[in-house]
């Protein structure tokens, strides 16, 4: 495991999971941690005012890491969380930006109900977890790159064929979420685009029936189509219930 793959996960596994807040935020963060998760403040002290009450509320943590891969100074982690022996379950996304010494100086994430669902097809976190083809990870990012910007921000239906097959489309997302040929064209924003090998992560403000929605989408690819995709979403709040600079 890198490094900075190591600090993100145990920010989570110590810092959440364990039950050590401020122990875990003040030895894995750099000189700054911005913060891009709504509710919680930026820098230690906002990980710290946030977390700790959380902790105290809910005793019973598990928290597990799904997917991960590692891009250049960016991390990023799915993960699964049943709070309180069933009380509540989340799928979460994060996007961790790091300094030169691996270190995590900023934050990005979106978080969504868990329903287990019988269709593997569909289920949030089921199917392959571990990147391949890592020789091809520019030109994957590329290829994605190249379909959200013509096909999912232009609108432009007729090229999908050219990148993914929506009909056979393995899309693994929450019950309530339209299918992804629904939002073609209401991509507003892609914001970052990291990948490791076949597996590609992109992180996006959507503008759909009139409510804006941040958004990670992980696709898989093989031979220069998606052939599956996992989605992450969340209304963004109303910028007065900020305590950041917002999701972006």
């Amino acid at each position: 495991m890198s490094q900075k793959l190591n600090n993100a996960t145990n920010l989570y596994m110590e810092g959440i999971r364990d039950g050590h807040a401020r122990q875990a935020v003040t030895k894995y963060t750099g000189a700054r941690y911005t913060q891009h998760s709504t509710g919680v403040r930026s820098g230690i002290e906002g990980f710290v005012e946030f977390f700790e009450p959380f902790i105290e509320r809910c005793h019973d943590r598990d928290i597990r890491v799904v997917r991960s891969l590692v891009d250049g100074q960016y991390v990023f982690v799915q993960a699964y969380q049943n709070i309180n022996n069933g009380e509540a379950y989340w799928i979460t996304t994060d996007l961790f930006d790091t300094d030169n010494n691996d270190k995590i100086i900023e934050h990005w994430d979106v978080i969504s109900a868990y329903v287990e669902n019988a269709d593997t097809q569909r289920d949030q976190i089921s199917g392959p977890t571990e990147p391949g083809d890592i020789d091809k990870t520019e030109d994957n990012k590329e290829l994605v790159r190249d379909f959200l910007c013509d096909v999912m921000v232009l609108g432009r239906k007729e090229s999908a064929s050219s990148y993914v097959d929506f009909t056979n489309l393995p899309m693994h997302a929450a019950l309530d979420v339209d299918p992804a040929e629904k939002y073609v064209g209401s991509y507003d924003q892609v914001f970052k685009i990291v990948g490791q090998g076949n597996m590609i992560v992109a992180y996006s403000r959507l503008l759909y029936e009139n409510t804006e929605i941040a958004r990670f989408d992980i696709f898989r690819i093989e031979s220069k189509q998606i052939v599956e995709w996992w989605v992450n979403q969340e209304p963004v709040p109303p910028k007065s219930e900020w305590v950041n600079g917002g999701k972006f």
